[in-house]
């Protein structure tokens, strides 16, 4: 029988068999969704009548016997930056409150030609800006493991969304973490692929250098049907590879890494990292290694830099990204009663529309960006870059793939964090690195930490465009985990799971 915890390679053989239907599957979603996102608050907005038309569409294509895609009729959540058109499109900010976009991100492009549905728009940071999905402008998303802790961020609604089993997919952005720290602290599977592997046109640009939407799933199988369809070469994005995309359902369904190296990275553990999730991280080792595996110890030195680093660019290219918010073209538009000059409303506007870590990013990015200062902070980011991107080189000459735990810690309180900056920005301290580089990476879970009992994220990162050796290694281990737990961690979670 069909259920909303079914996996969307579950329900696609159901869908092919003739024993259930997309609007069925649909429905049954947006009833899980009545049911429990009052208390998890994934969603920004459901597009209910546009998902069943949709859902619709792809029946009676394949009652005439239509050949379609391997996702065609499953339900998705959609996180709220990329545009849809026609949808409320709010990047988690009043700055684009009631937006409708006149037209539709490539991703969302390519969803809806593979006969993908989607559900509606999930909650998120503000402008992609956080660790926790507390800095949205319609209040905070809640884990469904705990509904007192965060689901991670930026995208902790669309992680949110797959583990209170209100949809079988998601789509997230990573900038330095969003997609695969909400796929930690959740219990789910997160995929930032290749920079230029999945089009960035439609998705609201935070730093146009490291963001990259991608894949989430509950398994590595799903997200890896979910990654071939929204991957490949756009001319509408110059930043896009015009390359064929990796074979990573292929990859993901091989459970195979006899004499593969893994090269565990010396700097991304230790200090810093909860007892439990270095526990759980070295059980994924060991699970690894009787799977054939070599665990190899590498070293990259200026990861210790990339968060300093990181925290230069990514505000840098945010300041410049933002400036198009001016109240003139773009947004909502404040105090403009005829009278005051266009620099009055534009303050007034930025001052209404703009959050606070969302002002302090374009402020300090703004200052690095200065005359004077450009070289000693900017341009000094970028020199550590190469040099970070030099260190991924040499590790990847040593191993085929490279591993770390996903976050340092598991998901903490609602609240806890919030008046301290820093300690917010180091829940990306592991995850950051692949977005310097623009390689490729994945988290999935290994486990419960003891202390909480709260899920845990083992990552694997890839060279750029061979990403099909990240679902590889992610597909063996998902399944030697599995066969030890006896079932998916999610059966575990303590919260909504008797709904």
């Amino acid at each position: 029988m069909t259920t909303t915890k079914s996996s969307a390679a579950e329900m696609a053989t159901a869908l092919a068999a003739g024993t259930t239907t997309s609007v069925e599957l649909t429905q049954l979603h947006y009833d899980r969704i009545a049911q429990v996102d009052e208390d998890v608050h994934a969603f920004l907005y459901l597009d209910k009548e546009g998902a069943l038309e949709q859902a619709a569409a792809v029946d009676a294509k394949r009652q005439s016997g239509e050949e379609l895609g391997p996702l065609a009729g499953i339900p998705l959540a959609l996180k709220d930056v990329l545009a849809q058109k026609g949808v409320p499109t709010t990047c988690g900010s009043k700055m684009l409150e009631g937006w409708r976009p006149p037209y539709d991100a490539t991703v969302v492009t390519r969803l809806k030609e593979a006969g993908v549905v989607i559900l509606g728009k999930t909650n998120m940071d503000e402008f992609a800006m956080g660790s926790s999905t507390e800095n949205s402008a319609y209040g905070p998303t809640h884990n469904p493991w705990d509904l007192t802790r965060i689901p991670g961020g930026s995208g902790g609604g669309s992680a949110a969304a797959l583990a209170a089993f209100e949809a079988p997919l998601a789509i997230g952005t990573d900038t330095g973490g969003s997609i695969r720290q909400p796929a930690a602290v959740t219990g789910t599977v997160g995929v930032k692929p290749t920079y230029g592997g999945v089009s960035r046109y439609g998705l609201i640009a935070f730093s146009s250098s490291l963001d990259q939407a991608g894949p989430c799933a509950r398994t590595v199988l799903d997200a890896a049907l979910l990654h071939e369809v929204i991957a490949g070469h756009d001319e509408r994005d110059s930043t896009s590879i015009n390359a064929p995309v990796p074979q990573v359902v292929k990859a993901a369904k091989k459970l195979d890494v006899k004499g593969m190296k893994i090269g565990v990275v010396k700097e991304l553990q230790g200090e810093g990292f909860q007892a439990g999730v270095l526990d759980r991280f070295h059980d994924g080792l060991d699970a690894l290694v009787s799977a054939g595996a070599e665990l190899v110890e590498v070293s990259c030195p200026t990861f210790d830099y990339a968060l300093a680093a990181y925290y230069l660019i990514a505000p840098s290219e945010c300041s410049s990204n933002l400036a198009r918010f001016d109240s003139m073209r773009y947004g909502i538009r404040v105090g403009d009663n005829g009278e005051r000059s266009a620099e009055e409303v534009m303050k007034l506007t930025r001052h209404k529309g703009f959050g606070p870590e969302v002002k302090r990013r374009i402020i300090l990015g703004t200052y690095a960006l200065s005359s004077g200062y450009y070289d000693a902070y900017y341009g000094s980011a970028q020199k550590v870059r190469t040099l970070l991107m030099r260190d991924f080189a040499n590790a990847f000459a040593q191993a085929d793939v490279l591993v770390s735990p996903t976050a340092p810690t598991t998901a903490f309180k609602i609240g806890e964090q919030v008046d301290d900056p820093l300690a917010m920005y180091l829940n990306d301290i592991a995850t950051i690195p692949v977005n310097m580089a623009g390689i490729g990476g994945m988290s999935l879970p290994c486990g419960l930490a003891q202390e909480d009992g709260l899920p845990v994220g083992f990552q694997i990162m890839s060279p750029a465009m061979r990403d099909d050796l990240m679902y590889q290694v992610g597909g063996t281990l998902e399944a030697a985990l599995l066969a030890k737990w006896g079932a998916p961690i999610l059966d575990k979670a303590p919260v909504l799971a008797a709904r």
